[in-house]
């Protein structure tokens, strides 16, 4: 259970190039940046707001972003210390051994295959919100999940005297579809592609705050005194069954569910190896990444919770929301938002799939899923098998299942595995000292440690019904692990891997959440 890969067993399964140290501290920040503004402040932070913490999210915003900050410098340590491409699943397999491997495995499923459903959900919001200004209506049951009354401002949707009860949300269903299809065939992105997306994102949130902030100003003693009065709600027993609602544990509450908007820091860490001096530059970026990416989404949640009462915005598009609340005259800007909104979520939720689709390779070729995950397509040079097994589980559960459930679910699954990466540094500071190391955690072993509490903490917030239904997760996975992996797995009969088929590669810039 226990046993791990050598270092130099991964260097020859990755057969990595030899990279040069071409970026420096900027470079690594907007890297950070780039990689963090995606699909959270798009899509979760409405409900964060309009369920746990009012206008005071802005403050859950900065608790997860602390609780980054432990957790990315582990990242960057790791990254510097082990000469080895991958996934934390690969840093798990290196010095946990390959069990925590495995666990860390079915963790990224949810990290990435959930957060996938998650995006596509939001993606599909703004779509319907984008074809409803052009006169085209999708009929409104197919446009939430199963069983869900449908909401609008706050209050149900009524048609026909009778409650809207939603079927499933059909544009979430065919989008993860359709880029499975996409994936499937082969198609990857050139890195100016993806900066452009990089460039769209950023562009339609700063869009939205220059022209959300010119009318707060010119109203700002009148929307604080309607929808900051009380700046922190406070606490509601009956609302949301107790858990979280309002007051300072509906901040903590919140903080767990914006943290969604952070996922992807990590990436920063990935570029250790080509960081011109690691020592500086990667605390550098990380950091830097996460303080200017938390003032952006404070600046969002400002707006959001100053021009619309913050109980309306418990629905997947809130930013659509916040800007058909802009006036008439800015109804040309509103659907330049929401396009640029929709063309930054179909990246994310293709290179989230891709992601996953890559870990299901991996741990195949390793022997702990059946072969077939990691069967290529002759023709294309796609693992399609696993890709088509992708595709349907992120279209079930984008279709089918509440976002709030998925989202959290996402969360605490990337909690987990961040708390595991901050482990990992304990261990090899302890069993490998000697490693050379380009980037050391500060205020070791105070930081890693701070790191896995504030996870498992906030962890803790996340509502009973998703933990119970997270460990049943886990307790289903790691049964897989003895009934399968651990029998049939390369390391276990003292197999070396055959190199990897060379599949091309997906650029990491707008690898977000």
């Amino acid at each position: 259970m226990f046993a791990r890969k050598s270092i130099a067993q991964v260097q020859r399964e990755t057969q990595t190039s030899e990279l040069k140290r071409t970026l420096g501290k900027w470079n690594l920040l907007l890297l950070g940046v780039g990689c963090i503004i995606g699909a959270g402040i798009f899509v979760r932070t409405g409900s964060a707001a309009a369920l746990h913490a009012g206008p005071a999210v802005m403050l859950s915003f900065v608790v997860a972003g602390i609780v980054c900050a432990f957790a990315g410098l582990c990242y960057a340590e790791l990254s510097s210390t082990l000469p080895v491409s991958g996934s934390a699943y690969t840093y798990s397999y290196t010095t946990l051994g390959e069990f925590v491997a495995w666990i860390m495995g079915a963790l990224l499923l949810l990290e990435y295959g959930l957060a996938a459903s998650v995006v596509a959900v939001g993606w599909g919001g703004y779509v319907v919100s984008l074809l409803a200004d052009f006169g085209l209506v999708i009929p409104p049951q197919f446009t939430g999940p199963a069983g869900m009354t449908l909401m609008q401002d706050g209050a149900p949707v009524i048609v026909d005297g009778q409650t809207v009860t939603t079927i499933f949300n059909m544009p979430a269903f065919l989008i993860c579809i359709a880029l499975s299809g996409l994936l499937m065939l082969g198609v990857s992105e050139s890195a100016k592609v993806n900066n452009i997306i990089v460039g769209i994102k950023v562009s339609v949130l700063v869009a939205f705050i220059a022209v959300g902030g010119l009318i707060v100003l010119s109203n700002l003693g009148e929307l604080m005194a309607t929808n900051w009065v009380p700046f922190i709600p406070e606490y509601d027993a009956a609302a949301n069954n107790g858990e979280g609602a309002f007051g300072v544990d509906g901040i903590m509450r919140a903080a767990s569910i914006v943290f969604f908007a952070y996922i992807g820091f990590e990436a920063v860490s990935t570029a250790g190896q080509e960081a011109k001096d690691p020592a500086k530059d990667m605390p550098f970026g990380i950091l830097g990444s996460l303080i200017v990416c938390t003032v952006i989404y404070m600046l969002v949640a400002a707006i959001m919770t100053l021009l619309v009462p913050y109980g309306t915005l418990n629905v997947p598009d809130p930013v659509a929301v916040v800007v058909d609340n802009f006036g008439p005259t800015w109804g040309w800007l509103a659907k330049i938002i929401k396009v640029g909104a929709i063309i930054g979520l179909t990246s994310v939720v293709l290179v989230l799939m891709y992601a996953q689709t890559r870990i299901f390779y991996t741990m195949a070729r390793d022997g702990l899923l059946p072969k077939v995950f990691s069967k290529v397509h002759p023709k294309y040079q796609t693992p399609y098998v696993n890709t088509a097994l992708v595709g349907i589980i992120t279209a079930v559960a984008a279709g089918f299942f509440d976002i709030n459930v998925l989202g959290d679910m996402t969360s605490v699954g990337t909690l987990a595995a961040f708390a595991i990466v901050c482990l990992s540094v304990i261990y090899l500071r302890r069993n490998a000292p000697e490693l050379p190391r380009g980037f050391k955690v500060p205020f070791y072993p105070v930081t890693p440690v701070l790191g896995i509490l504030s996870c498992a903490y906030l962890i803790y917030t996340v509502p009973p019904s998703v933990l119970i239904f997270f460990a049943w997760f886990m307790a289903g996975m790691i049964a897989l692990y003895f009934l399968y992996g651990l029998s049939h797995s390369n390391l276990q009969h003292g197999e070396w891997q055959d190199p990897a088929p060379d599949m091309g590669e997906f650029p990491g810039p707008v690898v977000d959440d």
